[in-house]
């Protein structure tokens, strides 16, 4: 097969500040080796944080919503292989991908599942456990809409990927689990972890604008944080995170030892400072970023179920897993104290790391994945009766809605000049 990906993103990666940019990030490269030619768009403008994909050798261009400019683009680089990035990208952009590159394979990166975050979100707001009723929202039906359309949909964790298929009843043919892609550690870099000893304090990271996060620094500065400080009264708790705002920076409290750090600039070197990984996350969905660069840097954890989700199978937790909050207190300070079990901890975090997020081994699968579909492609299609009639009528409808916006507002502009 040709080799030329086209990425639509739905921001510029950011990978020293989101898990999203991380993962994107693992893509390109999985691609790259793999002789891929690789083009980044989005509609998206740039922020300091974003990654220069240039020095990637990777070609990039600022698309617009709702013009046909993008048609022109497609056309001109003549993708084989498609991948979208989250659902919105897909209900963006692709129908106009059917309409020019038809037999480009589409494929969905997730991300994680929105619905399943959203519904964890309402339900958290309303104290209810999440059911059948809130699965079922609004976005759900978007969401699914285009992991039909697409001929394969990336998904990061193994509890979505079922619920996906025993839930909702989407083909596995046209799923793929993918996690982070992860080099191995190997002894020596576990030989290099600072000590237990060299180690002091607690830390929390994680993006302010992402709401699962918010939440947890409030949840840690008002429930947790000062019942752990009363038995540790000479450990800090820093608080790490991109786009810290002023509501943010108002939680900073050096006589309570709860301390707002900002942007972390090299998490390698901070993750090795800390003694402790805080993540009390009360609702969320895929893997959580923060608990892997936690394990890959040799920093035991203390998160919550939903924290864990999916991320570590039948391995022991690199930590523990604690929801109620005064068991989540009593393992903080036992982690924290007890080198013995702190040490396990940390080679706990190294087997998830090794035996669950295998880079080669995944790499491998996506790509054979590829050129199975690629090589029978038509086929393929046939037996996705549902993403057939989806596409078709996204098509008509998505056509002339966007049509209709564009011509609209070619009539504004040309109204004031």
């Amino acid at each position: 097969m040709n080799k030329r990906l086209l990425i639509i993103g739905f921001v510029w990666p950011e990978p020293n500040a989101t898990a999203a940019g991380k993962r994107m990030l693992q893509l390109i490269e999985a691609f790259k080796i793999n002789g891929f030619q690789i083009t980044f768009v989005c509609t998206a403008k740039k922020s300091d944080k974003s990654v220069d994909l240039h020095n990637l050798n990777i070609q990039t261009h600022h698309i617009k919503l709702n013009d046909s400019s993008f048609d022109i683009l497609l056309k001109e680089i003549n993708p084989n292989l498609v991948l979208f990035d989250r659902f919105l990208t897909e209900e963006q952009f692709g129908w106009r991908v059917t309409g020019n590159c038809s037999n480009a394979i589409k494929i969905l990166d997730t991300e994680d599942l929105h619905f399943l975050r959203q519904a964890r979100h309402q339900a958290f707001k309303d104290n209810k456990e999440v059911s059948q009723s809130y699965l079922v929202n609004d976005y759900t039906k978007r969401e699914l809409a285009s992991i039909y359309r697409c001929d394969l949909s990336l998904i990061i964790s193994k509890y979505e990927l079922n619920l996906l298929i025993q839930t909702f009843k989407i083909d596995d043919a046209i799923l793929l689990y993918v996690p982070f892609l992860i080099d191995p550690i190997h002894q020596n870099t576990i030989n290099s972890y600072p000590y237990f000893e060299e180690r002091n304090n607690f830390m929390c990271i994680g993006n302010f604008k992402h709401a699962p996060n918010w939440n947890a620094v409030l949840y840690l500065k008002n429930k947790i944080w000062p019942l752990i400080q009363k038995k540790l009264p000479k450990a800090e708790l820093h608080i790490y995170g991109a786009y810290a705002t002023e509501k943010v920076q108002q939680l900073n409290n050096k006589k309570e030892g709860f301390i707002i750090k900002g942007w972390a600039d090299n998490a390698e070197n901070i993750f090795k400072k800390y003694r402790i990984c805080l993540a009390p996350l009360q609702f969320g969905a895929g893997l959580k970023g923060k608990l892997i660069d936690a394990m890959i840097y040799g920093t035991p954890s203390i998160t919550s179920k939903i924290g864990a989700e999916a991320m570590h199978g039948s391995l022991p937790w690199n930590g523990f897993i604690a929801d109620d909050i005064d068991d989540f207190i009593q393992k903080s300070l036992e982690l924290y104290q007890n080198k013995k079990v702190w040490v396990k901890s940390q080679l706990n975090g190294v087997a998830i790391i090794n035996q669950g997020y295998n880079k080669q081994e995944f790499s491998d699968a996506l790509m054979n994945k590829v050129i199975e579909i690629s090589n029978n492609l038509d086929n393929h299609r046939l037996k996705n009766i549902t993403g057939i009639i989806l596409d078709h009528h996204t098509l008509q409808s998505s056509k002339y809605l966007s049509k209709w916006i564009e011509e609209k507002n070619k009539n504004q502009s040309f109204k004031t000049t």
